[in-house]
């Protein structure tokens, strides 16, 4: 003989799963803006030593040069630029990882909108 589950236990065990679920996403997700805050916490803007060679490459291959030779185009205009924490010298990049000049540029310069 089966044993019937009522709809009311079904449907609560099943929010308990997606509750469980959604916190263990929710963790990864944690986990990964503290690498990248920790990441872009350095002192100085050209101090890779926290950075990855394999980083480091994507740089190089975006195009990424310390000054801006367009006063127009540089990476604090960038839509791409992650802006520097209050009391740090250096922002960040979506593209890749580590400290990046708000003056600097890469050839996936994009315009802000709005």
């Amino acid at each position: 003989m089966q044993k019937r589950t009522s709809r009311r236990i079904f449907l609560q065990k099943c929010s308990f799963q997606w509750l469980a679920m959604i916190g263990i996403v929710a963790q990864g997700c944690s986990d990964n803006k503290r690498e990248e805050v920790d990441a872009l916490a350095v002192d100085q803007c050209d101090d890779l030593s926290k950075v990855s060679e394999e980083e480091i490459v994507k740089r190089k291959n975006f195009g990424y040069e310390v000054k801006s030779t367009m006063p127009d185009k540089k990476c604090g205009n960038c839509n791409l630029y992650i802006p520097a924490k209050e009391g740090q010298s250096c922002g960040g990049c979506i593209l890749f990882k580590g400290p990046v000049f708000e003056n600097a540029y890469c050839t996936y310069w994009a315009p802000q909108v709005g």
